[in-house]
């Protein structure tokens, strides 16, 4: 039997990664604990691929994509892009950088300078990036990328007031991609849209990975997007990744209770096959979001995480922080009761 032919370094990975945050207090005699926005976290990102993160409101998503492009700086761990170690650097050795890590923010138009006109916000990165590109050359620069993000060149001197969401997250797609980055960070990037703005948007998205050769990380609450434009799929509970498989695995197999959770707390067919491969059609029809509330991230359960909502949680699962451990082909998990795959699967 041949060997699976190894898998390409990422250009993107993380090992470790924590960040904290101590909460201010009103009262100076009040003490709390740290935040554990993002706790241990490991991640690999290959070039070519999209990555999708996803999880409850809370559970360090978006911190983790602000660590990424260097908008917050981790308390511990590893970040290496193409070779390069992030953690740490300043904000000088970080300029050269950005041109290749760029983002796309969650609020469209919050996003925006208000007081800037959309030429000058979108050739905002070509002046700041690109020294050696000529300023008589950005507005023709710009305009291209407007039209490409299907926007017409006559907005320039226009201000983001004048836009709706999802003509103000075009704006700020165009304004990402101007330097042609290779790693482009979405952080809910479609959340605050419209049903249908959001297929556009996302459409889009997906011609300009194709176009440009762009990796992604794409962070999301809606299920049935990330199952449409994800390779991979990596599932957060409060700072911690519980589960990370191949889209197509993940959501026909999912292993961790979370995510089965997670699945069925999603709208009717965004992730009906995955809650139905985990057990008969009349279970999966009486499944439910996980109980109770997200527990305080300062002052995370002992043991596994999850174990206060958890309808499989046993003694184990306070006394020991499970691993995330491989259970098949490209599949991890961290809980004590997914059973790991024999050698012959994990080869296949």
């Amino acid at each position: 039997m041949s060997r699976p032919s190894p898998l390409p370094s990422p250009i993107l990975s993380v090992r470790h990664l924590k960040v904290y945050f101590r909460p201010r207090s009103i009262w100076p005699w009040q003490r709390h604990g740290r935040i554990h926005a993002v706790d241990d976290l490991h991640l690999d990102l290959r070039a070519g691929e999209t990555l999708g993160i996803v999880g409850e409101s809370g559970c360090g998503k978006s911190t983790l994509a602000r660590a990424l492009i260097g908008l917050q700086a981790p308390t511990s761990g590893s970040i290496r892009y193409a070779g390069r170690e992030l953690a740490g650097l300043s904000k000088k050795d970080w300029q050269p950088l950005r041109r290749e890590l760029q983002m796309v923010f969650q609020d469209p138009l919050g996003s925006l300078n208000p007081k800037m006109t959309i030429g000058q916000i979108v050739a905002e990165p070509l002046r700041a990036l690109c020294p050696e590109i000529d300023a008589a050359e950005h507005p023709q620069r710009v305009a291209e990328m407007l039209e490409r993000v299907g926007l017409s060149r006559d907005i320039v001197d226009r201000h983001p007031h004048e836009f709706s969401g999802g003509q103000a997250q075009r704006i700020g797609i165009a304004r990402a991609l101007i330097v042609k980055p290779k790693v482009l960070i979405c952080d809910e990037a479609v959340s605050a849209l419209d049903v249908s703005v959001r297929a556009q948007i996302v459409n889009l998205l997906v011609e300009l990975r194709q176009e440009y050769g762009l990796t992604l990380i794409f962070i999301a609450h809606d299920l049935a997007i990330v199952r449409y434009l994800c390779d991979r799929v990596l599932v957060m509970y409060l700072g911690k990744v519980m589960e990370q498989a191949g889209a197509a695995d993940l959501f026909g197999t999912p292993k961790h209770p979370y995510t089965r959770a997670l699945m069925a707390a999603a709208p009717a067919g965004a992730a009906a096959p995955a809650v139905e491969a985990s057990g008969d059609k009349k279970k999966a029809k009486k499944r439910r979001p996980p109980a109770g509330d997200l527990p305080n991230p300062a002052h995370p359960p002992m043991g596994c995480v999850y174990h206060t909502r958890c309808p499989l949680m046993e003694t184990a699962c306070v006394g020991a922080v499970p691993s995330l451990r491989r259970v098949g082909p490209e599949h991890y998990a961290a809980c004590h009761f997914v059973a790991a795959p024999d050698s012959a699967e994990l080869q296949r």
